[in-house]
């Protein structure tokens, strides 16, 4: 179950069309849904995300914990979730982006969001950044 906070954002996306207000307006955002890694279940998670091409490209910063957020651990252990962008929904799949590609997509998202600096910033763990491909329509 999410916690309060992003169970708020949830309702609020799926009530308004993918809008949100707070500290996402305006902000791309993805549902994300993953299958728990350790309990099989669907969880959903609000994730900001940056368009790249044919994929979706997210963070796994978990506001600059030292440690990765579940869906990142969930999409390792099943790289097939459903995304919500809008009003859409449909089936990705998960690509774990390394090296140069992975510096280039990150500073993409910094330009797009400052926080994600600050997240940065704030850990000594190499943030991950997993692309998202649709696998049908």
């Amino acid at each position: 179950m999410p916690n309060a906070f992003n169970q708020q954002v949830i309702e609020e996306f799926r009530a308004n069309g993918g809008r949100v207000g707070g500290m996402f307006e305006g902000s791309p955002l993805v549902l994300l849904t993953t299958t728990g890694a350790r309990s099989g279940r669907p969880v959903t998670s609000p994730v900001m995300y940056l368009s790249d091409g044919d994929r979706y490209v997210v963070i796994a910063s978990n506001a600059g914990a030292d440690h990765h957020p579940a869906w990142y651990h969930n999409l390792r252990a099943n790289p097939v979730a459903t995304a919500e962008i809008g009003d859409e929904t449909f089936e990705v799949k998960a690509e774990f982006v390394e090296g140069e590609e992975r510096d280039a997509l990150y500073a993409r998202m910094v330009e797009q969001a400052a926080g994600f600096a600050e997240y940065e910033a704030r850990t000594t763990r190499r943030i991950p950044v997993v692309a998202l491909y649709r696998t049908r329509d």
